[in-house]
């Protein structure tokens, strides 16, 4: 399956509910009027894009509309996946520029943090890249084990100590060990309770330290893991991880298995935080890089 097929797949049940219900909304009109435009700013709420940006949406197609003299409700799905595309562009390479570069992947518990990591890591070292991952989430039970797993699956090394140690002192080590082997990226898994904020964000503050001291010029990513399904809440949770610490982009996972795709743009237009990686699938090459061009024109194939 190619890359545009994998994310049309992946977006399948989105694309059915969102697009799906505006394409026979559309259906329903014989001309571009207010009414049209009332319907479909509530079709994209409805679709977890968020009440801003849906007034935004229709806000720059009621421009487009009168601009280009478009009196055809039909050609409005071409103007709405330009519109969402641009909306969606910017911040999406990862900078992985230096030797070593760092990756500090952060997310609550069971969005697929572990996960992630371990399908990150596997699309680096298809790119040519070394790669080393620091099992700093310490406290959950079996982390550290999850992380080995995935560390075999995508041949990369890990470095980690024992349940309960210092997250800090994980990548202290991590990050030597990286400079002793010349790794050209450090993948840091960290804790995701989100529950208890203030303990975590001391805890990452502890880290973002450590790396600063000793990595003080190298590429750094700080990415958070959110779970797709979860829709506007996955926005709260950027909200609050962004405020608490610096995030540089969003991995959303679960993407296939949820109608609420929409969240995409209420995190990219709502909070300014640009989408890195989509995952569309179980395999381990099922993470894939964000392309906006690609994600609107797969929202707005024909649905099924």
């Amino acid at each position: 399956m190619g890359l545009f097929s994998k994310i049309k797949e992946g977006l399948k049940k989105t694309r059915n509910a969102v697009a799906g219900q505006i394409d026979a909304m559309l259906k329903s009109f014989t001309k571009i009027d207010e009414e049209l435009f009332e319907e479909l700013e509530e079709l994209l709420v409805m679709g977890d894009v968020g009440v801003k940006t849906a007034e935004k949406i229709c806000s720059e197609l009621r421009t487009r509309v009168k601009k280009e003299g478009i009196t055809d409700p039909s050609k409005i799905n071409l103007l709405l996946q330009e519109i969402i595309s641009d909306m969606l562009k910017g911040g999406e390479e990862l900078d992985i520029s230096t030797t070593p570069s760092i990756i500090l992947v952060i997310g609550v518990n069971g969005v697929g943090k572990t996960t992630t990591i371990g399908k990150l890591a596997n699309n680096l070292r298809k790119q040519g890249k070394t790669v080393l991952l620091a099992a700093a989430d310490t406290f959950r039970a079996a982390a550290i084990e999850q992380l080995e797993i995935w560390a075999q699956r995508s041949g990369c090394d890990i470095v980690k100590q024992k349940e309960g140690s210092d997250p800090a002192a994980v990548i202290f080590d991590a990050i030597a060990a990286a400079k002793a082997r010349n790794v050209d990226v450090i993948i840091c898994d960290t804790a995701g309770r989100l529950h208890n904020k203030k303990h975590l964000m001391d805890e990452l503050a502890k880290i973002n330290r450590v790396i600063d001291r000793e990595l003080p010029d190298a590429a750094k990513e700080k990415l958070l893991v959110l779970d797709a399904t979860t829709g506007q809440n996955a926005v709260n949770q950027a909200e609050q991880f962004r405020e608490a610490t610096g995030i540089t982009g969003i991995v959303l996972t679960k993407l296939d298995g949820t109608a609420k795709g929409g969240v995409v743009l209420a995190i990219k237009d709502g909070l300014g935080i640009p989408i890195k990686y989509i995952g569309v699938g179980e395999q381990i090459d099922d993470l894939q890089p964000f392309d906006s061009d690609q994600f609107a024109k797969a929202l707005f194939s024909e649905t099924e």
